[in-house]
This record gives C-alpha cells, sequence and structure tokens, in this order.
C-alpha cells in the first residue's frame, strides 16, 4: 500500500470505532468535521431529485431531439441506467464513510494524495464556473418580464448576494431552498405529463387531433437520422445530468446519512424513468419531432402547439428556479471543498474556518466572489476566451464520476479482502457495473472529441490540468507534509 492511502485508512478504521461508541456526539456534527447535521430525509430526497433535473432537460433536450429524434428517449434511458451505476457505486462509499469531501476524500485515500488534490479542485471549479453561467442565465431570464428596466448584472448581483446570504445562516435554510427549488421543477414536469396524457386519452387542446404515440417511429422511424446521431447526443444527456452526484457532499451534514442517503440514491430509477424517459414519450407523443428546433424549449413547444399561451411564462419561470438552485448548490458545495482540501493541507489553511452554525465562511465567500468578477467578465467581454471557461464544466463534472467509480472498484477490492469494512450499501452487479460505466463514459468523452461543438469542452482539460499539477509542486515544496494529506499531517503534528 501506498504510505498517505495505509495512514488514512487507519484513521479510517479508528473513526469508524470511535463512531460506534459515541453516536449521540455524531449527531450534531458532521462526523468530527465541525459541521452541524441539519439537513433532513426531506431536503435530502429534494436534493437528490433537483440535482438530476437542470436546464439540459427544459432547454438543451430540443438541440437534442433536432439531432436524435425519437431515438433520444433510448439515449437517456441508458444515460440513466450509466448514472445509477455511479450513485451506487458512491453510496457504497458513503455507507462506508459519509464525509462532506466525499469524493475527494475518497480519491485522497483510495488513489492517493495528488488525486485527491486534484479531484477537489477541479470539483470546486465546476461549480464556480456552473455558477457563474446559471445566475448570469438567470438575470437574463429575468429580462423577460422586465423588459431591460433593471440591467443584467444588477439581477446577477442580486441574486449572487441573496444565495450567498442564505447560505451563511444555516446548512438548513440551504436545503430548503433546495427544497422548493426542485419542487418548482418536480411539479412542472408532472404538469407537464399529466397534460399530454389527457391530451392522448381524451383528445382536449389544439393538439388532440394530431396527438399519438405513433409520432415515435413514423415520422422516419425511431432512429431517423441513425444510431451515429443518437451517439452524437450522448455528450448532451450526460450534460443533462451533472449535479446528481452534490448528494454525496451533504454527506456530512445529514441528520441521518445511514438512512436518507441510501433511499435518496435508490430512487435514481424511477426519477429518470418519470422525469426524462416519461416526459419524453408524452412530448415527442403530442408533437412531432419534426417540429422542434435547436434554441427553443421542447417544453414551450409542446405548451405552443396545444395552444396554451402561457406555456413561454411557465417554462421561463422554471428556467429561473433551476438556474437559482444551481447557483444555490455551487455556493454550498465549493466551500465544503475548499475546507476539505485545506483540511488536507492541499489548500490555504483559512479555507477550515467555520461559523458558530457550523458554516464554512471563507471558502464560500471566496467562491461567490469569483461568481460575482465572472458575471462581470461575461457582461463586458461575453466572447470566445468565456465560452472555453464555460465549456470546461462538462468535462470537469465528468472526472468526479470518474473518481467515484475508480475508488469504488478499488475500495470493494480491499473490503473483499478484510482490509477494510464491508460498506452496508453495496453497488449491485459491481465492480463490472462500476467497469461498463467508466467504459461509457470514455465513449462520450470521445463523442466530445469527434463534435466539433463539444470539442471545445477538451481543450481547457490539459491547461487545467498544467496549473493543478504547477501548483501541487509548488505546495509541496512549501509544505512537503501536504503531499500524504491529513493523516499524515497529523501524524507530524503527534
Amino acid at each position: 500500500m501506498e504510505k498517505g492511502v495505509t495512514m488514512t485508512s487507519v484513521q479510517v478504521e479508528e473513526h469508524h470505532d470511535g463512531n460506534e461508541a459515541g453516536q449521540s456526539a455524531a449527531g450534531q456534527s458532521g462526523e468530527g468535521e465541525g459541521y452541524q447535521r441539519g439537513l433532513g430525509a426531506r431536503q435530502i430526497q429534494m436534493i437528490a431529485i433537483g440535482g438530476a433535473i437542470g436546464t439540459g432537460l427544459f432547454l438543451g433536450a430540443g438541440k437534442a431531439i433536432h439531432k436524435a429524434g425519437p431515438s433520444l428517449i433510448l439515449a437517456y434511458a441508458i444515460a440513466g441506467l450509466v448514472i445509477f451505476f455511479i450513485m451506487r457505486a458512491l453510496g457504497e462509499l458513503l455507507m462506508y464513510r459519509a464525509v462532506s469531501g466525499s469524493f475527494s476524500e475518497y480519491a485522497r485515500e483510495f488513489i492517493g494524495p495528488f488525486f485527491g488534490y486534484v479531484t477537489g479542485w477541479t470539483y470546486w471549479l465546476f461549480w464556480v464556473v456552473t455558477g457563474i453561467t446559471e445566475v448570469t442565465a438567470a438575470a437574463q431570464y429575468m429580462q423577460y418580464w422586465t423588459h431591460d428596466s433593471i440591467p443584467q448584472w444588477g439581477y446577477a448581483l442580486i441574486f449572487t448576494v441573496i444565495l450567498y446570504g442564505a447560505n451563511l445562516i444555516s446548512v438548513k435554510l440551504f436545503g430548503e431552498l433546495e427544497f422548493w427549488f426542485s419542487m418548482v421543477k418536480v411539479t412542472a414536469i408532472i404538469g407537464m405529463i399529466l397534460i399530454c396524457v389527457g391530451i392522448l386519452t381524451i383528445g382536449f387542446s389544439d393538439a388532440g387531433d394530431t396527438a399519438s404515440v405513433t409520432h415515435l417511429w413514423d415520422q422516419g422511424g425511431f432512429f431517423p437520422n441513425g444510431i451515429g446521431s443518437t451517439l452524437m447526443t450522448l455528450q448532451i444527456v450526460m450534460f443533462a445530468f451533472l449535479a446528481v452526484e452534490l448528494v454525496g457532499v451533504t454527506a456530512g451534514e445529514s441528520k441521518d446519512p445511514k438512512t436518507v442517503l441510501p433511499k435518496a440514491i435508490n430512487t435514481v430509477p424511477w426519477r429518470i424513468a418519470v422525469f426524462y424517459v416519461g416526459a419524453l414519450i408524452m412530448i415527442l407523443s403530442v408533437v412531432p419531432w419534426t417540429e422542434f428546433v435547436p434554441g427553443v424549449s421542447p417544453f414551450v413547444a409542446a405548451f405552443d402547439k396545444m395552444g396554451l399561451g402561457i406555456g413561454a411564462a411557465i417554462v421561463n419561470f422554471v428556467v429561473l428556479t433551476a438556474a437559482l438552485s444551481s447557483c444555490n448548490s455551487g455556493m454550498y458545495s465549493t466551500g465544503r471543498m475548499l475546507r476539505d482540501l485545506a483540511m488536507n493541507g492541499q489548500g490555504p489553511k483559512f479555507f477550515t474556518k467555520l461559523t458558530k452554525n457550523g458554516l464554512p465562511l471563507v471558502g464560500t465567500t471566496f467562491s461567490a466572489a469569483l461568481m460575482l468578477v465572472g458575471v462581470w467578465i461575461n457582461y463586458q467581454w461575453p466572447g470566445e476566451a468565456f465560452n472555453y471557461v464555460v465549456s470546461f464544466a462538462t468535462i470537469s463534472g465528468m472526472w468526479a464520476w470518474i473518481m467515484i467509480l475508480v475508488c469504488q472498484i478499488k475500495y470493494r477490492r480491499k473490503a473483499d479482502r478484510g482490509e477494510l469494512p464491508q460498506s452496508t450499501f453495496r453497488a449491485p452487479g459491481a465492480p463490472y457495473t462500476s467497469w461498463f460505466a467508466l467504459a461509457f463514459i470514455g465513449m462520450v468523452i470521445v463523442m466530445m472529441g469527434i463534435d466539433k461543438d463539444a470539442r471545445i469542452s477538451l481543450y481547457a482539460a490539459p491547461v487545467w490540468a498544467l496549473i493543478l499539477g504547477v501548483g501541487y509542486l509548488v505546495m509541496q515544496r512549501g509544505n512537503p507534509q501536504a503531499s500524504g494529506g491529513k493523516a499524515e499531517s497529523q501524524d507530524a503534528v503527534k
């Protein structure tokens, strides 16, 4: 075993023994990390649901439908299965050790300190970039109602300050905001599905005379543009699922992680079946896929076909809440990731500070400030340079998924040898399902390289890797103990 990994494993086993002896103490603080367990089952469930529903479905699906036709339904179903494998792999790790650092901490333990460092900083960047784009998008959505009466940067500033303040009051308030943001998205999709079911069965609205499930195959077939076109939409499909892993970051602040988290993860299949596969089947049965165009929300197109003029306003409100939800999640996760890095000697020590309410003040403030700078840059120079940064979100988000799968494979191997305790929530079919998911992600990355529109996502990766590599070398020179993570740092203190 590697030096850093062995020491971390010892620390983990000591942690488990202490946890069994003092469960009541752990009920108030996040596994000795200083966090407060303020997220209940209701909030965790909605965070898990909301993480899988974003603007990728409400807006991005229009472009994917135009490319793949009805076969997009199959693409979402297969990708959804892969996401379930990823989440069950994460669940197995979480039940082995529920920590706020989540996949960064697991990468540090099972692969090595450098990979924990890369994963933590990459996931932090993912949410900063996502926060920048989403708060800017939210400001643009507000123009639908206000028509430039308030400048775009003004809304961006207002939203950022409000969400920043909410994240510094209590983790429970963050959970409540996510609960209601997710509720809006869920209600919108279920409402759309019920309306479509009514049109198909009763035949009301302007679409009643033409609506039919035969639209799924009689407009050029199920694969109207060929299987190749369907494969090329996979990066759009996977982008829609980014942030589903956020539930893992909440582990250190969940009131009852060993009960709540498995339940939330096990809802992934029906979430995807209803909100993606079910919604697309209904929409494409009411509106033939040939009527969708890139840049137009499939929900807006469906409402227009039904003769419901309020459709655009409804969808605009929903995507506004989706954008604010994503920015809120960014505020939450970035502070936790920076603190985890700092506690392991892989980031500035001042990021370890918590408020009396157990909130990472410095890390959240630093991330929120960068989001504001990004909004200003986007407002001043909305050119290609900014697009390069934004497109990096997809590949950086998938890096977290890769680390989850690799760590689960390594953990299962150690657990089966008796070197680590078995998880109470084993991933079914692992490690084969994890290998399959890794191969699928690899195929998506290859597809991104082939597609000239998505290829830009890969250009920034080597640059970011170089920055991280140089930063790691500088960090090692300044603090050699940082290369071994938390365990070595603590051992050095002893």
